[in-house]
Order: structure tokens, then sequence, then C-alpha cells
């Protein structure tokens, strides 16, 4: 469920362009939206991932804008602030975007807005289960063991049953390289108040059955 974001916060974001035609809330470092949103709520959150555009993301974005995804069921998985998503849905998929922290619904929930679009939004975890989805994008997720380690048999699973699992990855360290396919590579600017991985492209890979 979408939970609300600080009006300090939103004023720490402003309206980017990270492809033609795509607009988004972002923020050029973590910390001024990070204090914000914990003063407004008076608990201690995780890192605001949502106010930034991930290399892996922007690389998925940028190959869904060369297909045709008329009516297809998409799952945006870890969607943070849904730029893969928003672009597949503007392509023509029913997507449903995924993220267990609350506010990066919400911010899913104004990207789609801004770029006149709809998402379905669902803040479950949803490693582990299988909604019949054709088309799942992961999107910079393997930068801790433990997280791969549950990813990697539920893709196993989903691609086995008969879905394309899209990766975007920029090389994180614990991306298994062994169990994918290439299909595009594209050259992607990183902030380095976000982000210390700025010296290699970013990748998207289709994902193997073992």
């Amino acid at each position: 469920m979408a939970a609300p974001v600080a009006a300090d916060a939103m004023a720490q974001l402003s309206r980017s362009q990270p492809l033609p035609g795509l607009q988004v809330w972002t923020a050029p470092e973590p910390v001024p939206v990070w204090v914000a949103m914990e003063a407004q709520l008076g608990r201690q959150l995780p890192p605001p991932f949502w106010a930034h555009v991930w290399p892996g993301s922007l690389a998925l974005a940028r190959h869904l804008e060369t297909r045709q995804l008329d009516g297809l069921r998409v799952l945006d998985f870890a969607c943070g602030g849904a730029v893969a998503g928003i672009v597949a849905a503007k392509r023509g998929a029913v997507v449903e975007a995924n993220d267990i922290d609350p506010l990066a619904l919400e911010i899913s929930r104004r990207n789609a807005q801004l770029n006149g679009v709809t998402l379905q939004l669902t803040g479950e975890d949803l490693i582990g289960s299988d909604a019949g989805w054709p088309l799942v994008l992961v999107g910079d997720v393997f930068y801790e063991a433990p997280l791969a380690a549950r990813l990697v048999p539920w893709l196993d699973t989903l691609v086995a049953r008969g879905a394309e699992v899209l990766v975007g990855d920029p090389g994180r360290q614990f991306f298994p390289k062994h169990r994918v396919q290439l299909v595009a590579e594209f050259d992607v600017a990183c902030l380095p108040a976000w982000d210390s991985v700025t010296d290699r492209p970013a990748t998207v890979w289709r994902w193997s059955a073992p």
C-alpha cells in the first residue's frame, strides 16, 4: 500500500528526464530526502532508493522502448520509482509495479501520473510467488548476497514455466553472469552520490533455465 511522501521530501525532488519523453521524480543525493521522511514519520527508514533512476532499471527501460508489448502482463519487480514499468506501460503492457517499500509505491504512482499511464501497485514480498506474468523485469537488485540467494531459485522457477525474465545490471557484485544471456548494453550516466558503479555500462540480460 502506498504511503504519503512528506512535503519536505518532495521539495528535495525534481522532475528529471532520464529518457526522451519520460519524466520521473528524482533527487541528486539521498540524504536530504531520507532526513525529511524520517522526520515526518518519526522513525528510521530504509534509504530512499525510489528517488534515483538506477543504471540497471534505466537499461531495461531503454531496451523496452524497442519492443511492442500490447496487452502483455508485466511485473516490474523491486520497482523503485518504476522507470522500467512505466516504459513498458507506454509500450502497451499491463504492468504490476512491486516494491516492499510503500514510499516507492507512492513515488511510482506519481511517476506514472507524470507520464499518463496507470500501474497496478503491490507491496507484497513476491519472491517465491507466481501470478503467471509472461514478462518479469528485475532492475539492479543483485547488490547483496542474501537477496541474490533468494532471487536465483525464484527466477529459475519463473523461467522454467515459460516466463521471460529480463535483468538490468551494471556489474553488481552478486549478479550471476553464468546464468544469463546478453540482450543489450547501454552507456548510462551515473550519479556518484547514489551509485558506486560509475565506470561500466548497464546491461540487459535474459535469465536462462539452469
